[in-house]
């Protein structure tokens, strides 16, 4: 996801329900990034900040509702929630993203908003798709 989105050293890295923080956890480590980790559960949030271990400077933690987020800060927005929350999610990206940002779902589509590019990764019991949209002025 990280490589498609082509993140790099400028960006910061929103992920949207972030779980354990993996993805904003390998952003941070992997290419320079900044990264913000939302999810609503503060289990989760607490997870994902044990996780970040000495990353965590470079990370906000944000125990918050996705759907209630400011967008306008993120370069790179990750995505593996649901077609039903992406669907409900784009027009905010669309509307509070700057030109450029880059968005990356696993998985899931957003309806008939038409990807850039689309990788398949092969997994153990199928191949998963990952989506990547750019934000256009």
């Amino acid at each position: 996801m990280l490589d498609l989105a082509g993140v790099g050293p400028a960006d910061v890295v929103y992920d949207l329900g972030c779980g354990d923080g993996r993805i904003v956890i390998e952003a941070v480590r992997r290419y320079g990034a900044r990264g913000v980790c939302i999810d609503i559960d503060p289990r989760r949030i607490a997870d994902a900040r044990a996780n970040a271990g000495d990353l965590a400077s470079r990370i906000e933690f944000r125990q918050e509702d996705l759907m209630r987020t400011e967008l306008a800060a993120a370069t790179v927005v990750t995505l593996f929630l649901s077609l039903d929350l992406n669907l409900k999610l784009r027009p905010r990206l669309q509307r509070e993203l700057r030109p450029g940002a880059r968005i990356v779902s696993h998985w899931h589509r957003m309806g008939d908003w038409r990807p850039e590019r689309t990788v398949h990764v092969p997994g153990p019991d199928r191949d998963r798709a990952i989506f990547l949209w750019v934000i256009r002025p």
